[in-house]
């Protein structure tokens, strides 16, 4: 699995960006939000990536962010929601606005993100409402899913070790309430990770 690509962008089209990584081009499809802030061509740039398998195919699909790709994830998780309607969703909104949007229950602005319809964003927000519910949403974030200090390094360690994101921050928030706030990075996930697995 390749996790991110680190080179210089060599170009990039409506859907897509070329990483040259060592003198190898990798095609990466992206969101309209990726492509305008991974930066000028012939510059360094860096991609988070996924993977996509098929019976005919193998892509790469790049995001600006570990957050976004997060994103991404959870959204194809949804039925009816493949990679092109997930790069709409993110191109239209960002992982800010689509947390807030699910968190209200605000399928109109789900809606706005090309070939989604009424009823596929109703699906979208009924099915990652549970998902996301246990996300913790830090003071002056502006509802950005990410928790402070230790918490949030210790959420971001988890996410990366395969958890969904509400699981990760519900096992998180147990450890600190458990080791309280001045929990070191180490011991916050030697201990998230034993109440996750229970």
């Amino acid at each position: 699995m390749i996790a991110h690509l680190k080179g210089r962008l060599d170009s990039t089209g409506i859907d897509h960006a070329v990483i040259d990584v060592g003198g190898v081009g990798y095609l990466v499809g992206a969101s309209a939000r990726t492509l305008s802030s991974i930066g000028p061509v012939g510059e360094a740039a860096m991609l988070h990536t996924e993977m996509l398998v098929s019976e005919d195919s193998i892509r790469l699909v790049g995001f600006a962010s570990a957050d976004e790709r997060d994103w991404f994830r959870l959204l194809t998780g949804v039925q009816g929601v493949g990679s092109r309607v997930a790069l709409a969703i993110l191109s239209a909104l960002e992982p800010a606005d689509l947390m807030r949007a699910i968190a209200s229950g605000d399928k109109a602005m789900v809606a706005r993100a090309n070939g989604v319809g009424p009823k596929l964003a109703q699906r979208i927000v009924m099915e990652l409402k549970d998902k996301v519910g246990g996300i913790v949403l830090a003071p002056g974030s502006g509802g950005a899913a990410t928790p402070v200090g230790a918490g949030a390094d210790a959420v971001s360690a988890l996410l990366n070790l395969g958890f969904r994101p509400a699981e990760a921050s519900a096992a998180v928030a147990a450890a600190e309430e458990e080791l309280g706030a001045a929990a070191s990075l180490d011991a916050l996930v030697r201990l998230a990770l034993r109440k996750a697995a229970k």
